[in-house]
């Protein structure tokens, strides 16, 4: 066990695994959020097109016929069955569209909880130097090396590498 967190009285345990997997829960939260967005702005134009259909467009359409077939008409209806499957075929599509966003809202809502929990579990070092080395490291993305010349003081990549693993035990 390395570190509890309580939320919402479930039990959370912060890893060294999901510290490492930080950054990338933060991209994932974008790619979602981007992939939102963009089923958002299709279902408005579905249903837009779905309301076109409903308010029944008419069609229309020359045909040649009469006494001998010399005679032009123009022809004008809505074409019933075309339309109905069109609409069918839509209001599918936006119903896919709809649950496929709600998949991807309660993905963005796990991921969005888990980097709280990573933040949550950052704020709660006592140790200062940690806190930093922690943050360096897995929240800003840093080397191992580039997190002991931001400490300074003589501390190595080892030193530093070290120190963390030695509280990951302990906490």
């Amino acid at each position: 066990k390395l570190h509890t967190i309580h939320s919402e009285g479930d039990t959370e345990m912060v890893t060294k695994e999901i510290l490492v997997q930080y950054s990338d829960l933060v991209e994932e939260v974008k790619e979602v959020r981007k992939k939102i967005d963009f089923l958002e702005s299709r279902i408005p134009k579905i249903q837009e097109r779905i309301n076109e259909i409903e308010s029944g467009e008419l069609v229309k359409d020359k045909v040649r016929g009469g006494i001998g077939g010399l005679q032009s008409f123009t022809i004008e209806g809505t074409p019933v069955k075309e339309y109905e499957e069109r609409k069918t075929e839509l209001m599918s599509k936006k119903l896919i569209l709809n649950k496929r966003k709600t998949n991807l809202e309660e993905l963005e809502f796990e991921l969005l909880q888990k980097t709280n929990e990573v933040e949550e579990f950052i704020a709660s070092i006592d140790d200062s130097r940690m806190r930093r080395i922690i943050n360096l490291r897995f929240i800003e993305n840093m080397t191992w090396n580039e997190v002991a010349d931001c400490i300074g003081g003589g501390n190595t990549e080892g030193s530093i590498k070290m120190a963390f693993q030695r509280f990951m035990e302990k906490s």
